[in-house]
């Protein structure tokens, strides 16, 4: 009997990847490409919803190289919760002042809204309580309100469909308009069973958005990983290299599929806190550019500044909640490349990896190995030197966009030996950033127990052994590195039937590949790290409050 494959097409911030992925969850080939990110002015982030299908489209075809056609049961896409726009002919509609139609995608970090997610904060409309009390800029609907306000002629009144960008992929490929529950209700403030609240769209001034029972935000919606419409269409096949009718799931939001990728799976054996309670004890963490930390339940939970609950949002029939750190990978990017000692960083780098596929970050690892005495935790390095890490704001559990970043501890020096310590420093800061999270949840009544976590961060050794140590929590990392890509192909399989339920996909397809356990002679030095953290918010806060003052 033949192999059977899923494809998973996962579109992150920079890059559409793919990958075939076989019934037990193991990946048999990828494929990547870049996408543009335009900039048009600050704090605007667009891009071509047209580009990034075509790119889908090329890593799908690579992908599935030398495999008959047939073999391909089923099809999932994620994607980043960016904005897409479309005319009633489906044709792209611009989003920024240029009026390039092809910019027609406001991308998920984008804040240009930021005034308008503080407005929608002060109506207290009861919608609210689902995101943390705190309407975040990076969500939809300020969005839509500031395209209403200052794109009136050259998008607003042109705009007939406004997509959360994985059900612009799913409909892409199916041409069914129905939306993913990830989507709606974890970004549009959706909420099953009631679906849309008028009452709140009338209140921030989008009234116009209830016509034709919503029609242009979505009127029919179902679970991730449900079978769209009758699969691929001629046209989408043929860009995909696939068979017409070929399954399609439901999409998800790209730190979902993550967390499908990693949360389910069976850990028997590894002798961990969560083995024989329930899946609610874990979190997922998928730490990339940005990190999302998600939590399910069984009951609803509401935690202050965490997005959620959110029913069905990532596993079928059970409450997510979604914290989260706005610039994590990028952060750690931004303070090393921005060193006065980058360039010698790069050489050295050079010198001790040369063709290894190695980077900077091994070797900053390795520095500070290296620093440390040998009887001495690397971590101890960084009592001297504190980073708030929120330079671009706070997104959990402040749910404060309008915070900035700290460093505490700068010399006049700035040597290799400085930019290591400040990388520390920095990865340090993010850890105590997701400890911050996990205390509100674990008031709000989250217990978890294990974290698992995946993404680009999660190949950083120093970055997941610094989380353990943070938290005092084991970390589990994938035997597939490429999680958030399983957990796409999930989508697939589900909607192929191959499997009966996302649980059972999950199980199956979800494999533990190595466990990092937390140093606890650290504990105390945490403990200390973790009060210096703090204070460094209360201090900003004072700061802001003393330049306020009239």
């Amino acid at each position: 009997m033949a192999e059977v494959y899923y494809v998973g097409v996962d579109v992150g911030t920079a890059s559409v990847r793919a990958a075939l992925v076989t019934r037990d969850g193991l990946l048999k080939s990828t494929a990547e490409e870049t996408i543009s990110i335009w900039e048009p002015q600050p704090e605007h982030y667009v891009q071509s919803s047209t580009e990034i299908w075509e790119k889908c489209c090329t890593v799908v075809k690579k992908v599935t190289q030398g495999v008959e056609r047939k073999q391909v049961r089923g099809v999932g896409f994620d994607a980043t919760c960016s904005l897409v726009v479309l005319d009633q002919s489906f044709q792209p509609v611009p989003v920024n002042q240029g009026g390039d139609r092809q910019s027609n995608v406001v991308m998920w970090m984008d804040h240009r809204a930021a005034e308008q997610a503080v407005r929608i904060t002060n109506t207290g409309h009861k919608v609210l309580s689902r995101v943390g009390g705190v309407m975040s800029p990076e969500m939809q609907p300020p969005k839509l309100l500031w395209l209403k306000e200052n794109l009136k002629e050259s998008c607003w009144n042109k705009a007939a469909h406004f997509f959360d960008l994985p059900d612009f992929l799913s409909w892409k490929a199916t041409g069914c308009l129905t939306r993913s529950l990830c989507t709606l209700v974890c970004k549009w403030t959706y909420c099953p069973p009631e679906g849309w609240d008028a009452s709140f769209w009338t209140s921030i001034g989008l009234e116009d958005l209830m016509e034709n029972n919503f029609s242009k935000l979505g009127s029919v919606t179902c679970s991730p990983g449900s079978p769209l419409g009758d699969g691929l269409t001629q046209q989408a096949a043929a860009d995909l290299g696939l068979d017409p009718g070929t399954a399609v799931g439901a999409s998800l939001i790209d730190a979902h599929a993550g967390g499908l990728g990693v949360i389910g799976a069976d850990v028997k054996g590894f002798n961990l806190p969560c083995e024989d309670r329930p899946i609610t004890s874990r979190m997922a963490m998928v730490c990339g550019t940005s990190t999302c930390h998600m939590a399910i339940s069984e009951q609803p939970l509401f935690v202050p500044g965490v997005w959620g609950p959110c029913l069905s949002a990532m596993v079928p029939d059970l409450w997510l909640n979604e914290g989260g750190q706005s610039a994590t990978g990028r952060l750690i990017d931004h303070m090393v490349k921005g060193h006065a000692a980058y360039t010698q960083l790069q050489e050295q780098a050079q010198q001790r990896f040369p063709f290894t596929g190695k980077n900077i970050y091994n070797y900053l690892n390795s520095h500070l190995s290296l620093m440390a005495d040998s009887c001495s935790a690397v971590d101890l390095l960084g009592s001297g030197l504190h980073v708030w890490p929120d330079f671009h704001g706070n997104r959990s559990p402040l749910a404060d966009p309008t915070l900035k970043g700290m460093v505490i501890g700068l010399s006049l020096s700035q040597t290799l030996d400085d930019l290591a310590l400040l990388y520390l420093a920095t990865v340090q800061a993010l850890a105590l950033g997701t400890l911050h999270i996990l205390e509100a949840m674990k008031e709000a009544g989250h217990d978890i127990r294990t974290l698992f976590l995946c993404g680009g961060l999660s190949k950083n050794s120093l970055f997941v052994q610094i989380h353990a140590n943070a938290t005092g929590l084991p970390v589990v990392l994938p035997d597939q590195m490429e999680a958030v890509l399983v957990g796409a192909a999930v989508l697939g399989a589900c909607a192929s039937q191959d499997y009966s339920t996302i649980q059972e996909a999950m199980e199956k397809m979800a494999k533990v590949g190595k466990v990092v356990q937390p140093d606890h002679e650290l504990r105390s030095f945490y403990e200390r790290k973790n009060k210096v953290f703090l204070r460094l918010f209360a201090h900003q806060r004072e700061y802001q409050a003393l330049m306020n003052q009239r």
